[in-house]
């Protein structure tokens, strides 16, 4: 039984895997963009979903994978590092400016560690406003180099500006940043975090050192983070501040929210259906926040742990939906034979 069951979800996986491939290939250009950005966000929730599992929600993920992006763009445009550079510096550099936050972070809890990092998010994205140089200041950053590979003679080979090939390189990057998120969770260290969120005083009992193992959460969440940041600034070709504000925290925490972070596939449930929602309600541009709202409160009454946990209530709701239809139906029978 357990064979068939893993050569079921090995097919399963060929077929996704063959599904996302040639979507390049039959769809436009505007979707290759929209699947791109998919991608790109993807890392963005599941990265983030790493720090919300040790208990803590933290506004300044946003701005962290900001900082990836300036660090790619300003070490590919003014010291002409190649993107498989930019790529793995860019979340070391999220990766440090995180190690930095996590002093007095690590140190708040619930409430102030929220606002906490909101406001360490924002000067961070403020200093990017406030320095014309090196950061370009309100206008941002333009000119980013697109990633591409050359031979040795300095032909390129690939050039990844084209739709096609950086699609099938951000799938690639996606995929693997998935494996080894998906590899943590499942690890000691990923347990560890989970039992820090159940109960930390009871996690502390037992010789957790509970600062660092958030520390650790944070600064690796902040790594990947980073990479997302790399893989938009060299896609978009510009960056400006706006980009990494509160709007997109906001988008951050519905996605999670309504995809739920107890399971490690609910976030990316979570952007898929919102993406899709977005896409079906993009001609109400002006509604679309109202919509948003509806659907954020409708899960948090009725799915409060997400579109994740909806698997799980189907059956009970079949169940309760079949006894009460008993129930009437024995309730009409007794009532008949009170009328005769």
């Amino acid at each position: 039984m357990k064979n068939k069951y893993n050569n079921m979800k090995i097919a399963g996986l060929i077929i996704l895997a063959a599904v996302l491939l040639s979507l390049p290939f039959v769809l436009g250009a505007y979707y290759h963009e929209l699947i791109i950005m998919l991608y790109i966000n993807i890392i963005v929730v599941v990265s983030f979903r790493m720090i919300a599992v040790t208990g803590g929600w933290s506004l300044a993920h946003i701005p962290l994978m900001g900082v990836g992006a300036y660090a790619a763009a300003l070490m590919s445009k003014h010291f002409g590092f190649p993107f498989w550079a930019t790529l793995p510096l860019g979340g070391l550099a999220s990766a440090f400016v995180a190690f930095i936050m996590s002093y007095p972070l690590l140190r708040m809890k619930g409430f102030s560690f929220f606002i906490g990092s909101y406001a360490a998010g924002e000067a961070v994205r403020l200093s990017w406003i406030r320095f014309r140089n090196p950061f370009g200041g309100p206008r941002g950053l333009i000119g980013i180099p697109s990633p591409g590979i050359i031979n040795i003679s300095g032909t390129p080979l690939i050039d990844f500006s084209n739709d096609v090939p950086f699609y099938i390189l951000t799938l690639a990057i996606t995929v693997i940043i998935l494996i080894l998120l998906r590899r943590f969770d499942r690890s000691r260290i990923g347990n560890t975090l989970k039992a820090i969120s159940s109960s930390d005083r009871l996690a502390k009992s037992v010789g957790i050192n509970i600062t660092y193992y958030k520390a650790l959460a944070f600064i690796l969440a902040s790594f990947f983070n980073g990479i997302a940041g790399v893989l938009l600034a060299h896609r978009l070709g510009t960056i400006d501040p706006h980009q990494f504000g509160f709007t997109s925290t906001l988008y951050l925490l519905l996605w999670a929210i309504i995809g739920g972070t107890t399971t490690f596939a609910g976030p990316i449930i979570g952007i898929s259906a919102l993406t899709l929602i977005g896409e079906l309600i993009r001609r109400f541009n002006e509604w679309v926040p109202m919509i948003y709202g509806v659907i954020l409160i409708i899960t948090v009454i009725f799915l409060p742990e997400g579109l994740e946990s909806l698997p799980k209530k189907m059956p009970g709701f079949f169940s309760k939906l079949m006894f009460s239809q008993k129930s009437g139906t024995g309730a009409d029978k007794k009532n008949s034979r009170k009328l005769f």
